[in-house]
């Protein structure tokens, strides 16, 4: 497995298993156990996911040494400020059975963010996490955060997919040295993903499927991705991405496919995020 180094000299595969969506907690358990198998050793999972249990289960009845695992959790909206972020922290641990979380996300750049940072960087100065960072961040809020924190987030997990290439983002992930990487990496289906074109050509040509080139594309642009399947042989599809690269103009043909927009929902719009407020404070 090929790693990245964050800027904090911490190392993270770049390939990961999203369980996103993953609700029946046997379900859970089992694709943990069937993709640390295949060899996923990056695994992603969240507070609001509600499966950090099985996640944790899976993992400690594995074969595979803790130290060899990269584990991600995400703090909630409801969770937000310094005093909630870490107990919530807590929480997570004990219901991971673990006694430190590899990379810590604040999951959505809204509540009292600053106070749920202020908790990260304690827990990364306790040894309670090796790596922390943000998701959904925006250029504006990542802008904003990375100029007034102690420590530059190691990475920022946003949609990211041949749609929505986060161009307009990636000049702000260079200045602060902060890692993207991709959430929804096929788009869920949308836009009709598998069927589109330019990567069906490309997969005929080299003899493989819409997923992995999709994928490719990802990783040779330095892209993290955790892509998530309840099926063992997509996993295995999924995790055989590393012995053939796109070529530059294949490159450059999917790069042309880019949007710029999110295929599911504006962390800049407004009735968005009033409608995740609403949520969380009913």
């Amino acid at each position: 497995m090929q790693n990245i180094v964050l800027n904090n000299n911490v190392k993270m595969p770049v390939l990961g298993f999203g369980v996103f969506q993953l609700y029946d907690a046997h379900e859970c358990y089992q694709a943990v156990a069937n993709a640390l198998g295949v060899g996923y050793r990056l695994i992603d999972t969240a507070q609001a996911y509600n499966n950090e249990v099985e996640v944790g289960k899976a993992i400690k009845d594995s074969s595979v040494p803790r130290d060899e695992i990269f584990l991600t959790s995400k703090i909630w909206v409801s969770n937000s400020g310094y005093e909630k972020a870490m107990a919530s922290l807590e929480l997570s641990l004990q219901r991971l059975g673990t006694d430190y979380i590899d990379l810590m996300l604040i999951h959505q750049p809204f509540g009292d963010y600053y106070g749920s940072y202020r908790a990260l960087q304690d827990a990364l100065a306790q040894g309670k996490c090796r790596a922390i960072g943000v998701s959904n961040f925006y250029a504006d809020r990542l802008v904003d955060l990375c100029n007034f924190v102690d420590i530059k987030p190691q990475v920022n997990q946003m949609e990211t997919h041949v749609f929505q290439q986060q161009s307009a983002l990636r000049p702000y992930l260079d200045k602060f040295k902060v890692q993207l990487e991709s959430w929804g990496p096929f788009a869920e289906g949308k836009n009709n993903f598998f069927k589109n074109p330019v990567l069906l050509r490309i997969a005929a040509r080299k003899d493989r499927s819409v997923a992995q080139i999709a994928l490719r594309f990802l990783i040779q642009n330095g892209i993290i991705a955790i892509p998530k399947s309840s099926h063992v042989e997509r996993m295995e599809e999924n995790f055989d991405i590393f012995d053939f690269e796109l070529t530059q103009s294949e490159m450059n043909l999917i790069r042309s496919l880019d949007t710029k927009r999110s295929v599911f929902c504006d962390h800049q719009d407004p009735e968005f995020v009033q409608a995740l407020a609403d949520i969380v404070l009913k």
